[in-house]
């Protein structure tokens, strides 16, 4: 498996200390396949020695009948080893349906959540798609926390992810 990324950094002059957003875009491809699934994705922040933070998003088919849809997170390897079979599921503010393809935006603010409890220092969002009669991909995007100045990351998957776009703004 192969991890890719960049890191642009620029100014952002007059912006409030004490409050910072986390803006998210995760690219899901369009795969031409007689059979295709939607993938199950989990989003969290790990630490930059991979010890787990916190999880922001895990999509899964959170519609099935007493909770069958939650069976196949294990397919998402990474996610569960760290913190997904520790879960009570569904998680409220965290848990929620599988998305069809296209690009899916997302906002955190620092006032709420996991970037309220995040302290200063270097981490990785890391997203993790699995799909049914598919593959399986792990993207990493680094950023710095607390937010000083703008920043934006991205990363590429090959297969399950396309494009992962992180936005910090001060």
């Amino acid at each position: 498996m192969q991890l890719k990324y960049t890191l642009l950094a620029g100014a952002v002059i007059g912006a409030p200390a004490s409050a910072a957003d986390l803006k998210l875009s995760i690219e899901i491809p369009t795969l031409a396949m007689a059979e295709y699934h939607r993938p199950y994705v989990a989003v969290w922040i790990e630490s930059n020695d991979q010890k787990f933070v916190d999880n922001l998003n895990v999509w899964y088919d959170v519609k099935k009948r007493d909770n069958a849809g939650a069976k196949w997170l294990k397919d998402m390897r990474t996610w569960w080893r760290k913190t997904g079979r520790d879960l009570n599921l569904p998680v409220d503010g965290v848990s929620a349906a599988t998305r069809a393809p296209g690009e899916h935006q997302f906002s955190f603010s620092s006032s709420t959540g996991a970037l309220a409890k995040l302290a200063p220092g270097s981490y990785q969002l890391v997203v993790e798609a699995a799909r049914e009669a598919g593959g399986r991909e792990v993207l990493r995007v680094p950023f710095t926390w607390p937010v000083k100045t703008a920043q934006s990351a991205q990363a590429r998957g090959e297969n399950e992810l396309g494009k992962v776009t992180v936005n910090l703004q001060p």
